[in-house]
C-alpha cells in the first residue's frame, strides 16, 4: 500500500502544452556564475560544494544540494528564490527536517503540485543513495519523504531523478546508477536508467559507454536531455552532454558534447533545463569558482546559461 500510494501521488504531475513543447533553440551561450547577476545573493555559491542545481518548474525557485555550514549533516536540499523569471535570486534556505537528514540529501527535482524528488542515503531504503518523494503543503511544511520502492531503486547508488509525462499520460522518471547489469558486463560505473510508470527500471539505449553516465535531466517535453559522461571526447573531467529525438517514443540522436562553451578541463555535472528549456544550470570547479580559504581543492559553484528559441 505504501508503494501504490508514491505511484498515486506521483501520477498527480501532469504535462502542460507550452510553446516551448517540441520548440528548436539556438546554441548555449558563455555560462556565468549565478552570483555574478545584478542583484543576486553572495551566498548562492560558497566555498563549499554547490552542486545539482535545478529550477523550479514556475522558475522562481533554485534548488541546490550543498555541504555550507547550517545544514543537518553532510549535503543537504537548499532552495533560494526570486522575484521573477530571469530576475536574481536571494540567499539560499536550508529545507530542514524531515527533507534533510543527518546524512546525505542531494539531487533534488521539483515537479508540479508542489513535489519534490531527491536523493537521501538515509537508513531504511534499498541500500545506497536512494529515490525520494515529497510534497510541500499551502503552509510551506513538507510532508515525510518516502521511498520510490526498489523496482527503482537498488542497492547500489541512485542520482538525479527527472520525471515528465510523455504524450500517453505516461510518467516517466529517468535517473542514474551504479547497479550491477548495466551497459557494461560486470561494470560498476553510472549508467541511465528509466522507468515507467513507477514501474521496473529499465537501461535507457543509446545514451550509456563503459564510462560514467551520469545524473540525466530531460526537458518537459521529453525531446532532449542533458547529463554528465566521462566518456571518451571531453575536455577533462565529467563533461556535459546532450541528446535529442524528434518524439518521445523515438531513439536518442547519438549524444553530443556541448562543447568549450560549456564544458571545460574541470568537472561540470548535473545539467538541468528550465521548464520553457531557454536556461540550464549546472555545478562546475572551473576556474573562476570561490576558492577553499584553507587552501584545499576548489569545489563546485552555480553556472547558469541560456539559450533563445530558434
Amino acid at each position: 500500500m505504501k508503494h501504490r500510494a508514491v505511484i498515486s501521488m506521483a501520477l498527480g504531475l501532469v504535462a502542460l502544452a507550452s510553446p516551448a513543447y517540441g520548440r528548436e533553440f539556438t546554441a548555449w551561450g558563455t555560462p556565468v556564475n549565478a552570483e555574478s547577476i545584478a542583484g543576486a545573493s553572495s551566498d548562492l555559491n560558497t566555498p563549499y560544494n554547490d552542486g545539482c542545481p535545478i529550477q523550479s518548474p514556475d522558475g522562481l525557485s533554485l534548488y541546490i544540494a550543498s555541504n555550507r555550514p547550517g545544514g543537518l549533516g553532510g549535503q543537504d536540499i537548499w532552495v533560494a528564490h526570486r522575484e521573477e523569471p530571469g530576475g536574481p535570486y536571494g540567499a539560499p534556505v536550508n529545507l530542514g527536517a524531515p527533507v534533510n537528514s543527518e546524512v546525505d540529501d542531494f539531487c533534488p527535482s521539483p515537479a508540479r503540485g508542489r513535489r519534490l524528488f531527491f536523493v537521501s542515503a538515509r537508513s531504511g531504503g534499498c541500500g545506497g543513495p536512494d529515490i525520494y518523494l515529497t510534497r510541500q503543503d499551502p503552509d510551506g511544511g513538507w510532508r515525510a519523504p518516502t521511498n520510490l520502492g526498489c523496482a527503482i531503486n537498488s542497492a547500489a547508488g541512485e542520482a538525479s531523478p527527472s520525471l515528465f509525462t510523455d504524450d500517453a499520460g505516461h510518467a516517466v522518471l529517468y535517473f542514474s546508477s551504479s547497479r550491477p547489469g548495466g551497459f557494461e558486463a560486470g561494470g560498476t560505473d553510472s549508467d541511465i536508467y528509466f522507468s515507467v510508470d513507477f514501474g521496473e527500471a529499465q537501461l535507457a539505449p543509446g545514451l550509456n559507454t563503459a564510462s560514467e553516465d551520469s545524473r540525466p535531466n530531460v526537458r518537459k517535453d521529453g525531446l532532449e536531455v542533458v547529463f554528465d559522461s566521462t566518456r571518451a571526447g571531453g575536455f577533462g573531467g565529467p563533461d556535459i552532454w546532450t541528446a535529442t529525438r524528434p518524439d518521445d517514443l523515438a531513439a536518442w540522436t547519438t549524444p553530443v558534447n556541448l562543447g568549450a562553451t560549456i564544458n571545460t578541463a574541470a568537472t561540470e555535472s548535473r545539467a538541468s533545463l528550465s521548464w520553457d528549456g531557454r536556461t540550464m544550470v549546472f555545478g562546475s570547479n572551473r576556474v573562476g569558482s570561490e576558492p577553499d580559504p584553507n587552501g584545499g581543492p576548489t569545489m563546485a559553484d552555480v553556472y547558469i546559461t541560456t539559450r533563445e528559441p530558434g
